[in-house]
């Protein structure tokens, strides 16, 4: 690895905001996108609440054209080309209309693509109406749609793919995008995930009773990391993108430079040793944060700001003591650790890249956004770190380099490594 990786362009489609001055404004005010949702009322679901991208107001016609339009019928895809086409635009980037760009790429995940496709596309099969489901049915519902449509959008002719590790997808395709330009393979690439909407996706999570159900009056009081009184982790969709590039490449063309990318980890903990489909292995969290120091040339002692995966469940205080054995700091000698879920939940396959999105902006602005909902602070946690440590508020803050990590059902791992760019 021998290139510097920066961040040059930033995308999101989120709960809390459909475009990047919203989301940020929501982060710096405090703001909650999770809503009540009357279809989840009508199917009986316990939790009505989530967080979903309102994209009412948004020009599709500005994403799409009317032929790829046409039959769409897949809201992770659509928050994906939202956030994916901003975060190129935010770049200073252009779309390439005639030849592939052989040094910019792909790397979009996502955990499940057009569900409500797959369910239409079910329905017609069944009724014996298979000419009836459209062109568009494949590239809707297959995994690698969200790469494939933006590298035609884009004209990518690097690598162009799709990563799923569930929760972990997007910090995994940030790193998988980072060590492809590192290695000299490409320049640039866009990397990010998204996740589907609605009650096919969420019902699951529903059913195993790990969602909040006390809370469908009072919605943005809902998700609640690190808290006492968390409840259950508030279901979400949307997507992150960001724009990585050599600094050689962002230097050239008088980019402008967000943070940089230091580097990162990811692992398994194999389901061994605690860890199962839906709890993390201990050993390989602690492990994948050491790995991501080493990897990255940065000692315990320099991380300024940790985002965790903190998603408003009883694995909170665990997380925190993970961190805690990882870097060898405790009390008041932790970072400073917040999470965005009370913002807008846990979205699934997306949180990981849109909340790297609010990391770097994080770092590029020197502020510190405030973790909603968790002014009872949970006594595990606070045997470990000193409460001070846990922002309930926006501050400005002068950080040089912070820690984003995402731990995924499946007991796998992800943690990058961001530097403030000066």
């Amino acid at each position: 690895m021998t290139n510097r990786v920066v961040v040059t362009g930033l995308g999101v489609c989120a709960p809390n905001g459909v475009n990047l001055e919203a989301f940020r404004n929501s982060l710096e005010n405090g703001s909650s996108g999770i809503r009540f949702h009357e279809e989840l009322k009508n199917l009986n679901f316990s939790c009505q609440i989530a967080g979903k991208p309102n994209i009412d107001e948004v020009n599709l016609n500005d994403y799409f054209t009317n032929v790829q339009l046409k039959g769409l019928n897949s809201s992770g895809l659509v928050y994906g080309v939202i956030a994916g086409l901003d975060a190129w635009e935010n770049a200073g980037l252009q779309k390439n209309e005639t030849e592939p760009d052989w040094d910019s790429g792909i790397v979009f995940g996502t955990g499940i693509l057009g569900v409500d496709k797959f369910r239409e596309a079910v329905y017609k099969v069944d009724q014996g109406d298979v000419r009836r489901l459209g062109s568009t049915a494949v590239i809707q519902t297959m995994a690698s749609g969200i790469s494939a449509f933006l590298g035609g959008m884009l004209g990518a002719g690097n690598q162009v793919t799709t990563n799923s590790s569930a929760c972990t997808t997007g910090t995994e395709a940030l790193l998988m995008g980072y060590e492809r330009i590192a290695s000299g393979k490409a320049q640039r690439m866009l990397v990010g995930s998204c996740s589907d909407s609605g009650p096919y996706v969420w019902g699951g999570f529903d059913a195993m009773r790990i969602l909040p159900n006390k809370y469908n009056d009072h919605p943005e009081a809902a998700s609640r990391p690190m808290s006492a009184t968390a409840a259950g982790f508030v279901p979400g969709s949307g997507a992150g993108a960001l724009v990585l590039e050599s600094l050689e490449s962002a230097l050239e063309r008088g980019a402008h430079i967000y943070a940089e990318v230091l580097g990162g980890a990811s692992n398994s903990g194999g389901q061994r040793n605690g860890g199962s489909m839906t709890a993390p292995n201990s050993a390989a969290v602690q492990r994948c944060i050491t790995d991501a120091l080493k990897n990255s040339g940065t000692t315990a002692a320099e991380i300024d700001t940790i985002n965790g995966h903190l998603t408003a469940t009883t694995k909170d205080p665990e997380e925190i003591k993970n961190w805690t054995e990882a870097l060898g700091r405790k009390d008041a000698d932790f970072p400073t650790i917040n999470s965005f879920k009370g913002h807008f939940g846990h979205c699934l396959a997306a949180s990981g890249s849109i909340e790297c999105v609010g990391t770097v902006l994080q770092l590029a602005e020197q502020k510190l956004y405030g973790s909603l909902n968790c002014a009872d602070i949970h006594p595990e946690i606070t045997k470990h770190i000193d409460s001070s440590c846990i922002p309930q508020s926006t501050r400005d803050f002068a950080a040089k380099i912070s820690a984003k990590a995402s731990f995924g059902f499946g007991d796998v791992n992800a943690c990058a490594i961001f530097k403030a760019y000066t």
